[in-house]
């Protein structure tokens, strides 16, 4: 049987500029709940944590500097952290194949964790950075986490996108910038809209596997 299909839109949840991440997760009882919220030690992805442990969900928070994410996340009941470099394909997967020995289904993924208009750097493979992080690392956690989202049965893969992905288009002639002149902004853009983009296409294709995928500006 064919699930029922929810087209993208957006979603009129009722929430502005001033409403407080409690405020948005009010009356939701996570407990039994797992989540991994990348970037989770700092700025909105501090918060997507606090708030998810706050509703009993217990949290992961894979980080490049673990002791870092220690240190901001002290105190804070029901989360753990990891090592998590975004750039990293080995990083990556190690995170991943630890999880699916330790935990069985994963309900929650946040991919929070960005780096925003920085200058041309590149990961081992020659792949541009603000690509590599924002969007290639999370679609290999992602795909490397999939069999603990399907077991979840009502998995919700979040990926943090950005109203700056009106910047500039995936360039999929050119994705590293290796035949045009590099520009710190477009780049961000061209990751953002990539976030967006896999959110949508993993949405069509995870339904029918009870994992549901959304994009937002934060």
């Amino acid at each position: 049987m064919t699930a029922p299909r929810t087209p993208q839109m957006p979603i009129g949840s009722g929430f502005g500029f001033s409403s407080t991440a409690s405020e948005a997760i009010a009356g939701r009882d996570l407990r039994g709940k797992l989540a991994i919220v990348t970037g989770g030690h700092s700025g909105l992805g501090l918060e997507t944590a606090r708030v998810l442990a706050a509703a009993g969900a217990n949290v992961v928070v894979p980080a490049r500097n673990q002791a870092a994410a220690d240190t901001a996340l002290a105190g804070i009941a029901n989360v753990r952290t990891a090592t998590l470099d975004l750039m990293d394909d080995a990083s990556i997967d190690a995170v991943a194949s630890g999880f699916l020995a330790a935990d069985p289904a994963l309900h929650i993924l946040v991919d929070s964790a960005g780096i925003m208009a920085c200058p041309l750097m590149r990961d081992a493979h020659g792949r541009e950075a603000q690509f590599s992080t924002n969007h290639l690392g999370h679609f290999r956690l992602a795909a490397r986490l999939w069999p603990a989202l399907q077991r979840a049965r009502g998995a919700r893969v979040v990926s943090v996108s950005s109203r700056g992905h009106r910047i500039n288009g995936v360039d999929f002639d050119d994705v590293q910038f290796e035949r045009r002149e590099y520009h710190k902004w477009k780049s961000y853009g061209q990751s953002k809209t990539a976030n967006a983009l896999f959110a949508v296409q993993l949405d069509a294709l995870g339904q029918k596997h009870g994992v549901r995928a959304f994009s937002l500006h934060p």
